[in-house]
């Protein structure tokens, strides 16, 4: 990448550690945070040579490895569903696009509002 001068680099983070944690998963998390530190510090690196450095945060998205707590925990996004592969997908795209040209360093949440919530539940 550096060699063309141009690249897109699109890392799968999660929410969980960067913006939120779930009890039990501490290994998880910190790996998860720690892909953002590791893109925003490339960012610094590869910038002056046109390549982006970008993570996407998914919250609750619904797959054939989702458990029903997963699945009911979508539900209560402001969305009101758990999101889809391929809406996260589309994340993925942008960020590869050259309209995503001066967006580096970044987490880009996907998580149907969940994480700008207090309360997870209807009230």
């Amino acid at each position: 990448m550096i060699e063309r001068n141009y690249g897109r680099i699109v890392q799968m983070s999660s929410v969980t550690g960067p913006v939120v944690g779930i009890p039990g998963s501490a290994v998880y998390g910190t790996a998860k945070a720690g892909m953002l530190g590791m893109a925003r510090s490339l960012a610094l690196e590869v910038g002056p040579h046109n390549v982006t450095v970008n993570c996407i945060g998914p919250g609750w998205i619904k797959t054939a490895s989702s458990d029903d707590d997963e699945i009911l925990a979508g539900n209560f996004t402001p969305a009101g569903r758990p999101g889809t592969p391929e809406e996260v997908g589309h994340a993925a795209v942008f960020l590869a696009s050259e309209e995503a040209s001066y967006i580096t360093g970044q987490l880009l949440v996907v998580d149907g509002g969940n994480t700008l919530q207090e309360y997870k539940v209807a009230l």
